[in-house]
């Protein structure tokens, strides 16, 4: 395979562009190339070009020049110039001369430029147009440049025939624009036209730099009807914006021809300016069941009259509105109306549409638009903010889903669509009681564009080529063209093609000369689908053969072939297109009409091919009558039994007849329960008929309506539209003529979701769960219950959660995973084959609580001989209810009556049972209650006799002894103490017993108060004891006889001789300190130090030091510290210093009370403090005393001294704690005293 060609640069600085000139002209092209010296040679349509007198071609250096003189039509080509291996194309377009000489000024205001043919590459830019349509410029003045907005010249008002062209033109100056403006072009108010570019619109740009005007352009191509309203052209810049508005005006082709009954049925909307614009301009896709007809269009055409100027219009819509319902038929004869019914429907939607709503303060828009894949909110506003809403699409109600949102704010209900899709453009509605709301929603789909386009490409015979192009939407169909061929596959397998994401790839393998040309390659074709093809047809002479087609675009055209000729319609061969269905009807079939017909689409490569058999019969000309007949068995197909409709659907019956003459049908509904059902004969004959044929049967006449019946030649048919529960039963269709008549009858069944179920009970509720039952619907809609769907939410929110998602097939159903102590409540939805009931009301609240679990720890904690104390502890688990108490019961051994052993339920965790019989043996259980009920009972494992248990004393020495001793024993025991053997003395020892232990209290403890105490528990003849050992310690006192040994150097030893007094307790270590004699403040040197000598290092040579000595024991520091009487002084080594002796200051002073004591009334069993402030120097001593009794030793008061505030706290202070209270201060200098009254009251 040869390697692919490279990209080279181009040969020429200069290159010649496409040109349009007027026949008859002379068109110079020009090209400049990078060097000079290079062989240039031009070409037309592939072919080389010589110079004659019609070409001359030139060349100057590196200049090249293309003349070509007397321009024809035959000159209109593509052309090429090439230079080595580069080519430049551009095309040559030749125009007709214009009928008027004149020439616009080229300040006029661009005026829409028209053209007949609907030939895209005839639509000319306003500004160059010469067309005769235009106005000369005598006829219309120039109009000033806008001097204020941003356009330079704004598109005009046009008017153009159906089938023309017409382009509007505005300019834009860009001399002071830094960046191109958007520009956007609308239809009415708010149709974008950037998603409709394709066949029939084109929008163009371009930028004139000699003049600094960005120039853009709107051509329309081939005008319906449809395309007449206003419009209106927006730009806009960074910080600018202007708009501007023009009309179109479509005139009626002159002659009638072949007329689109789509167009003069189309459905219109109210757009800006009071004008109708189609909904075919508004959407790709209409709703038969939505779609208003408009028949304005229709009624202006007369195929008896042609249409003058002086004709008056006639308003048929104000004729049919005043005329009464009798002269309608009448009407519709003068007038031409082909659709009587469509017309009335719309009357009759118009009239209601003029009564002022009572359920809608503000109803739905006209229409809706939305790009595809966004978000859009559909909202009203209702006068009654209490009033059920439905929302429908197409006819059905939408229900809730993920896509599917509805919202109630207030009076106002919002529907919110998510990720809109095709799917979603349709017709909705907003039904409030009987009242609705109307609204079209229109999908945009944005086109598929080529976002890299082809380039030109110079290649050698033999080498591959490779053309790339990508385009905006991955997936997208493409078309490969060579000079306006498409290319296939097919064609010898030279040509393959490639796809790669959004880029399409076109490869030559090998190429030739003959593959020279210009490609092409298109996007926006949509495919095709053919959802009916036609069949083949054997038809008798005289009948009507019609072939029929349905494709999946109702805008594509195609053409009819018989044997590959094109059929031309005519009074007997009739072709119609309505929406995707296309018809070639042929009347009076004859033996010429035999043969093969197909339909091609236009545009797409498809060929529909059926063959249509003559069938000659001879026909027997003797007149004969033949009865009527109801052919339900039709087509080979057994009648069914049951025709089955879903509620809001359309019901259509087509029923064929049969029968000479053609036999009179009649339509009833019959009541099958009733034993005599009046036959049609019988209504006409008996006077009473009617008022018995209301309650029997019921008579359907071919009048309008909802049920209705529609005559025809060989058949009728049998239309419900919007089926409804009422419309269920059986129908009779009965035809008559002199020969005979015939009776059927047809049974419509009407199916719907089911009704919704009533509330759901709560018939069990746990700690987390709860169980739901419920009873099926009144109404299963026809079809079975498949199962239900539950949902919960809390009492006080607005969102439903679902429970399950496979259907419920039971009527109850355990709801778990709830919060206990939170208030829900529950609904349902019935589901059947159709779909899912609206939901049920609200079941009644309900708290999801369970009881508590059992108590623990039952035990007996003592037993007499007529009571028992139970004790046991609370529940592990008490729950969201709480705990309103305990029930104790007890039942004899034996027997299973319980009995309560208290009145009521308490709330402590012990029991007293009194008033039990001696010698029973009883079992006791004790239940937890809340409001959930009652938990599982907490039991005694064995009987428990009546009956006091002798117990031998005994002793249990707390853990952590200070003065409490635990003892045992039954009865209550006697208990002895005394020390050494001695009794003890009441007034310095307390003793306190009670039934479980016995407490010495020792108020003020002393030395003395050391020794071992013993502790005798006395039952009858049984005794226990006991012996403590009891220290009582104290801090030690001060070392002995501190003195300084040596001092050399920095260094200084001292000795010392252990306390005198240790405290009671082992000497653990001193703490050694030293000052400077000027500062005299103190330092620790050592702490925790077990000698009684050490050495001080580190001293400050020139300074006098003193030193002194803590000892310490369990208690802590001793009170006082021995001090040396004499510094050490460090002296300076070859200097003596000699201090000057001064005078020292006295600072001592007697203590003295700066703030006094204030008497207080404190409440009994609440801390209590009392405060004053003292100074004195040396610090004094604090004493404090009650009534003259001094408080140091006692625990139960707390002293504090800090910067000379003196507190002192009283715990829990009970009325015996009152009295007066003294704080002396004490020092070398003196002493001071201060008082104040306390007063304990008890709480109220």
């Amino acid at each position: 395979m040869p390697e692919p060609a490279k990209k080279t640069a181009s040969a020429f600085t200069k290159k010649p562009k496409t040109t349009e000139v007027v026949e008859g002209d002379t068109a110079v092209f020009e090209a400049e190339t990078e060097k000079t010296g290079i062989k240039v040679k031009w070409q037309r349509a592939g072919a080389e070009m010589f110079e004659s007198e019609k070409y001359i071609i030139k060349a100057e250096g590196n200049k090249h020049s293309l003349t070509i003189n007397n321009i024809g039509r035959e000159d209109d080509a593509t052309y090429a110039v090439i230079a080595g291996s580069s080519k430049v194309k551009f095309d040559l377009k030749v125009k007709e001369p214009e009928k008027s000489e004149a020439v616009l000024p080229t300040e006029a205001v661009c005026t829409p430029i028209v053209s007949e043919s609907p030939t895209p590459a005839e639509t000319q830019p306003a500004e160059c147009s010469k067309s005769s349509e235009v106005p000369a410029p005598e006829a219309q003045p120039e109009l000033p440049l806008d001097p204020v907005g941003l356009f330079v010249t704004r598109p005009q008002d046009g008017e153009v025939t159906v089938g023309g062209n017409i382009t509007f033109t505005c300019k834009v100056a860009g001399a002071s624009m830094l960046k191109k403006p958007s520009v956007k072009w609308f239809k009415g108010k708010w149709m974008d036209l950037g998603s409709k570019v394709g066949k029939h619109l084109q929008l163009h740009d371009s930028y004139d730099r000699n003049n600094k005007v960005y120039i853009y352009e709107m051509h329309i191509i081939q005008a319906k009807m449809t395309y007449a309203g206003g419009y209106r052209c927006e730009v806009s810049t960074k910080d600018k914006f202007d708009s501007c508005n023009f009309s179109l005006i479509v005139n009626e082709a002159p002659a009638t021809g072949d007329m689109d009954i789509r167009t003069a049925f189309r459905r219109t909307s109210l757009v800006g300016g009071g004008r109708r614009m189609p909904a075919a301009c508004l959407s790709a896709e209409g709703h038969e069941d939505g779609a208003e007809l408009d028949f304005s269009a229709l009624l202006k055409k007369s195929k008896s009259e042609p249409k003058t100027e002086s004709q008056p219009d006639v308003d048929v819509w104000d004729i049919l509105r005043r005329a009464p319902p009798s002269e309608y038929e009448k009407i519709a004869f003068q007038y031409g109306i082909t659709d009587l019914r469509g017309m009335l429907k719309r009357l009759k939607r118009i009239k209601k549409e003029e009564k002022k709503s009572t359920a809608f303060l503000q109803k739905l828009d006209p229409a809706y638009q939305v790009d595809k894949g966004q978000k859009i909110k559909l909202m009203v506003e209702l006068a009654n903010p209490d009033a059920e809403v439905k929302w429908l699409k197409n006819g059905q109600e939408i229900q809730v889903s993920g896509r599917y949102i509805f919202e109630a704010v207030g009076n106002k209900r919002i529907l919110t669509i998510n990720h809109c899709s095709l799917a979603d453009d349709a017709a909705y509605q907003c039904v409030v009681d009987e009242e609705k709301s109307f609204t079209e929603l229109f999908v945009k789909e944005p086109p598929i564009l080529i976002s890299h386009p082809l380039e030109d490409q110079v290649v050698m015979v033999g080498e591959r080529v490779e053309f790339e192009c990508e385009v905006s939407e991955e997936g997208a169909a493409v078309k490969w063209e060579k000079d306006g061929i498409e290319l296939k596959r097919e064609e010898t397998f030279k040509y393959r093609f490639k796809k790669d994401g959004k880029k399409h790839y076109l490869i030559m393998n090998e190429s030739t000369k003959e593959d020279s040309g210009h490609y092409t390659v298109k996007t926006n074709e949509k495919k095709l689908e053919v959802y009916q093809s036609i069949a083949d047809l054997t038809v008798r002479a005289r009948d009507q053969a019609v072939f029929k087609c349905e494709v999946s675009d109702e805008n594509v055209k195609g053409i009819w072939l018989k044997n590959g000729k094109e059929v031309i319609p005519d009074e007997r061969i009739k072709i119609s297109h309505i929406g995707r269905i296309h018809k070639l009807t042929i009347d009076d079939v004859t033996p010429e009409d035999e043969a093969d017909y197909s339909f091609v689409p236009e545009g797409f490569a498809y060929n529909l091919s059926a063959k249509l058999r003559f069938l000659e019969i001879k026909i027997d000309f003797v007149p004969r009558q033949e009865p009527p007949k109801i052919h339900l068995d039709f087509m080979g197909q057994a009648a069914p039994d049951t025709i089955v409709v879903v509620a809001g659907n359309k019901l259509r019956l087509d029923v064929p007849i049969s029968g000479d003459p053609i036999p009179t049908v009649i339509w009833q509904k019959v009541n099958k329960n009733s034993c005599n059902v009046l036959s049609n004969a019988d209504s006409m004959d008996s006077p009473d008929s009617s008022r018995d044929l209301s309650n029997e049967s019921k008579l359907l006449s071919e009048t309008e309506g909802r049920v209705r019946v529609e005559m025809h030649e060989d058949h009728c048919i049998f239309i419900i539209e919007g089926a409804e529960k009422p419309d269920e039963g059986v129908y009779r269709v009965t035809v008559k003529n002199p020969a005979g008549e015939d009776k059927a009858d047809i049974t419509v069944k009407v199916i719907d979701v089911p009704d919704p179920p009533e509330a759901p009970k709560i018939v069990d509720v746990g700690e987390d769960y709860c169980t739901v039952q419920w009873q099926p619907p009144k109404y299963d809609g026809g079809q079975p219950i498949l199962g239900y769907i539950l949902e919960r939410k809390k009492k006080k929110s607005y969102r439903w959660m679902r429970l399950n998602f496979d259907l419920l097939k039971e009527l109850s159903y355990e709801a778990k995973r709830m919060i206990e102590g939170v208030v829900y409540e529950m609904r349902l939805y019935a589901v059947n084959s159709i779909g899912m009931s609206r939901p049920s009301p609200a079941s009644q609240p309900f708290m999801p609580i369970a009881p508590p679990s059992e108590p623990t720890h039952l035990t007996v904690e003592d037993i007499s001989d007529s009571t028992v104390t139970l004790k046991w502890r609370p529940p592990e688990r008490i729950g969201a209810g709480g705990l309103d108490g305990y029930n104790v019961e007890y039942c004899k051994e034996g027997s299973t009556e319980w009995v309560p052993a208290l009145q009521g339920l308490t709330e402590r965790t012990s029991a007293l049972i009194k008033d039990l019989v001696t010698g029973d043996k009883l079992y006791f259980r004790v239940r937890a209650i809340n409001l959930a009920g009652e938990s599982e009972p907490a039991l005694t494992k064995e009987p428990v006799t009546i009956q006091e248990i002798l117990q031998r004393p005994k002793f249990w020495l707390p853990r952590y002894l200070r003065q409490t001793l635990v003892k045992k024993g039954k009865p209550r025991p006697k208990v002895t103490w005394t020390k050494d053997g001695q009794t003890l003395d009441a007034k310095e020892v307390g003793i306190r017993n009670s039934t479980t232990d016995t407490i010495l209290f020792i108020r003020k403890a002393e030395h003395h108060h050391s020794g071992t105490y013993e502790v005798e528990v006395q039952i009858e003849n049984m005794n226990d004891k006991v012996a403590i050992t009891m220290q009582i310690m104290d801090k030690p006192g001060p070392p002995q006889n501190v003195k300084i040994i040596d001092v050399w150097g920095f260094n200084v030893a001292l000795e010392w001789k252990p306390p005198q007094d240790d405290g009671n307790a082992q000497i653990l270590g001193y703490t050694i300190q030293k000052a400077d004699k000027k500062t005299m403040e103190w330092y620790t040197v050592f702490d925790h130090y077990r000698r009684t000598n050490c050495v001080v290092s580190d001293l400050i040579m020139g300074n006098e030091y003193y030193f002194r000595v803590f000892s310490e024991n369990l208690c802590g520091l001793s009170e006082t510290a021995a001090t040396t009487k004499t510094p050490a002084y460090i002296q300076k080594t070859g200097t003596i210093y000699k201090p000057p002796s001064y005078k020292e200051h006295d600072f001592s002073e007697a203590p003295k009370f700066t703030h006094p004591l204030v008497s207080r009334s404190v409440i009994s069993g609440y801390n209590a403090t009392l405060s004053c402030a003292v100074r004195g120097s040396p610090k004094p001593k604090i004493f404090w005393y009650k009534n003259k009794v001094d408080l140091s030793g006692d625990a139960k008061y707390r002293m504090f001294s800090k910067q000379g505030v003196l507190t002192l706290e009283i715990r829990k202070p009970r009325p015996f704690d009152g009295g007066f209270y003294t704080c002396k201060a004490v020092n070398e200098c003196g002493e001071a005293e201060i008082e104040c009254r306390l007063d304990v009251r008890a709480p109220q």
